[in-house]
């Protein structure tokens, strides 16, 4: 039963507390008024004390005969005075104007006219009553601040009595507040207490009565009601805290088994590792007696045993490759939902290979990617068994979680094999524009000399002789190379090792003097991306050594705002525009097609005898895209 309330608790408490706001609020008020007005009398006699230190800076600007700033002392004294007699509200800044303070700043200015009539406008060369006249001057000024001082300390009295009534009105409001407090909140508060105390006791049929018409009325009919539906709901509490524990366990333990599977598919780097974990997880959340993952062809014709978890030897060997229909395992009718299927009521022409191993219930669930069916996991209890809505999700789940691994397993695959064709294209092509020339040329040679020893001409035979040494230590020294490209391995994200080596080499072998220098710290590339850079350098140190006479050789490498390799020589030089099909432009036309196929441009810059510069730019945001997807292969060292 509801009663009329008249008077709210917080109305209680406004009328109460509403004078002794309005007490404060006028106190803060007058305080922070004579605070002002003490904070500009400061600042007064803070520029009246600046006053006094300009009239002796004046006066010993006369004395010692440096009158040349005269006129800017002068100018800032009249502004001191200005601000004064005027004041600066925004400081703030402003006297405390009374008779005897306008007497004094009347007297600082007539003072002030004296003295700059007689010292600072034009000053006299006798200078022995400067000294008096400024003492003079100085003590009018102080007089002025001894009164400004006089007028606030009248404030701050004030100031101090303002405090000494707030603090008076703050004891008085505090204690009327706390035994207004004590009647309208403690007392209520204790009764509640007292109830709920009971209530934790045990006692459900504790109650409240109401002692007044305010909020803690209405917080007693509360309380009532509720300690009466707590006494009803008593009873079947535990069914209902069970209830909700059983769930929270079965999410608890859907989640784990997700990220169980999950973190499998992760970091297994083959199929067989993928299948074991899977089955065996896969009976762990289950509680099944056996699992059998199976897999199907292209056709869903024949499904292979990948893994099983449980299964009898001699099952798991007849059952290594079921084709389809001939048992409930791998049946396409119904392939597109959870199965559960009673073993004893299996037709009797399926195979029974499950009923002599002992199992009552088959389990199978599709295993799908993208509308297509790439297998099935059978799960095989003892007993009879049924699948909730919640079990066959969990189960639809992590078969998709497998389906995903398994995929990305088969792509990983199929981009080694592509990574290694492309690998073995390159090495191809290396052939066929250095080795295979070098060999038909030598060719021609061996024709050429059958035909001198045929004619006897010895000098013709020695000339052909040193063109086929040429030529055979030229295809030697391509094959190192070769070698040297096809070794070429890099580790981790940063490429300056592998180039630091690669230049050692390159010294090593030609004689030449190389530096290189990094720029700058940019997006790490990705390895496959590295590898065909390193490709390109070398085939630029290669031109060097072969053709450039150079003495030196520079490689620069600059990470921001993009990748850029640079390598100059200080060598002979060339034509680029020549057009000429020599083997500088094969090896030019190699580094051109590797910097196609990444996305990169090459430049090549030369003067005939003035060194040649080959310049490698990628993309500028190519760094960031390798290291947003990791490479699709390693490049194998052949």
């Amino acid at each position: 039963m509801s009663h009329p309330r008249h008077w709210s608790l917080g109305s209680k408490l406004a009328l109460i507390g509403i004078p002794f706001l309005l007490l404060a609020l006028l106190s803060i008020a007058l305080t922070l008024w004579v605070s002002w007005k003490l904070d500009g009398g400061a600042a007064a006699v803070n520029e009246a004390g600046r006053m006094r230190m300009q009239a002796y800076r004046m006066a010993l600007a006369v004395g010692t005969g440096e009158t040349g700033a005269l006129p800017k002392y002068v100018e800032e004294f009249e502004g001191s005075l200005a601000t004064l007699r005027h004041g600066d509200l925004e400081r703030p800044l402003f006297v405390p104007w009374d008779d005897a303070v306008r007497q004094r700043f009347a007297a600082v200015e007539r003072n002030w006219v004296q003295f700059h009539r007689n010292w600072t406008s034009t000053p006299s060369s006798d200078v022995s009553a400067l000294r008096d006249d400024t003492a003079a001057f100085a003590s009018g000024i102080d007089a002025f601040v001894a009164s400004i001082e006089r007028h606030m300390s009248r404030w701050t009295s004030l100031l101090h009595l303002l405090q000494l009534a707030m603090m008076v009105s703050a004891v008085v409001g505090a204690v009327l507040l706390l035994y207004m407090g004590y009647l309208f909140v403690l007392e209520p508060v204790g009764h509640l207490k007292e109830a709920t105390e009971r209530l934790q006791r045990g006692d459900f049929g504790a109650r409240v009565q109401r002692v007044t018409t305010d909020e803690f009325g209405s917080l007693a009919e509360c309380f009532n009601d509720m300690a009466g539906n707590l006494q009803s709901m008593y009873r079947d509490l535990e069914a209902r805290v069970a209830e909700k524990t059983s769930e929270l366990e079965e999410k608890r333990e859907r989640l784990e088994a997700l990220y169980d599977v999950t973190a499998l598919a992760a970091k297994a780097v083959t199929l067989k590792e993928l299948a074991n974990g899977f089955a065996e997880r896969i009976g762990r959340v289950s509680r099944a007696d056996g699992v059998a993952l199976r897999w199907s062809d292209e056709a869903n014709q024949r499904f292979l045993l990948l893994a099983s978890e449980g299964l009898p030897e001699s099952m798991a060997d007849d059952e290594a490759c079921v084709r389809s229909g001939q048992c409930y395992c791998g049946t396409l009718e119904t392939a597109q939902e959870v199965r559960v299927v009673s073993i004893a009521a299996m037709r009797t022409t399926a195979r029974r290979h499950c009923a002599d191993a002992g199992y009552a219930t088959l389990v199978s669930i599709p295993v799908r990617l993208h509308e297509r069916l790439m297998g099935e996991v059978n799960l095989f209890y003892h007993a009879q068994v049924t699948m909730s809505p919640a079990e066959r999700s969990l189960l639809e789940a992590l078969t998709a979680h497998l389906a995903g691994a398994m995929e990305n397993l088969r792509l990983n695959a199929l981009a080694r094999e592509a990574a290694v064709a492309q690998e073995r294209t390159f090495i191809a092509r290396e052939l066929h524009d250095s080795i295979a020339q070098s060999l038909a040329f030598l060719k021609i040679q061996v024709q050429l000399m059958r035909d001198a020893l045929g004619s006897g001409d010895g000098e013709r035979v020695q000339r052909v002789l040193e063109e086929i040494d040429t030529g055979v230590r030229e295809s030697y020294g391509d094959v190192r190379e070769l070698l040297l490209h096809f070794r070429t391995r890099v580790h981790g994200e940063d490429i300056g090792p592998a180039l630091e080596t690669t230049l050692r080499k390159f010294e090593h072998q030609s004689g030449l003097k190389a530096t290189m220098q990094m720029q700058g710290h940019g997006m790490p590339l990705a390895p496959d991306l590295q590898v065909q850079v390193l490709h390109i350098v070398q085939e630029a140190l290669s031109n060097v050594r072969k053709h450039a006479q150079a003495a030196r050789v520079w490689l620069t490498v600059s990470q921001l705002p993009q990748w850029r390799f640079e390598v100059r020589d200080d060598g002979i030089g060339f034509m680029p525009d020549a057009g000429a099909s020599d083997e500088t432009h094969v090896g030019l036309r190699i580094m051109a097609e590797r910097a196609e196929k990444i996305g990169g441009t090459l430049d090549v810059v030369s003067t005939p005898g003035r060194g040649t510069s080959i310049v490698l730019t990628l993309p500028q945001r190519i760094g960031l895209a390798a290291a947003a997807s990791p490479p699709v292969a390693e490049t194998v060292s052949r």
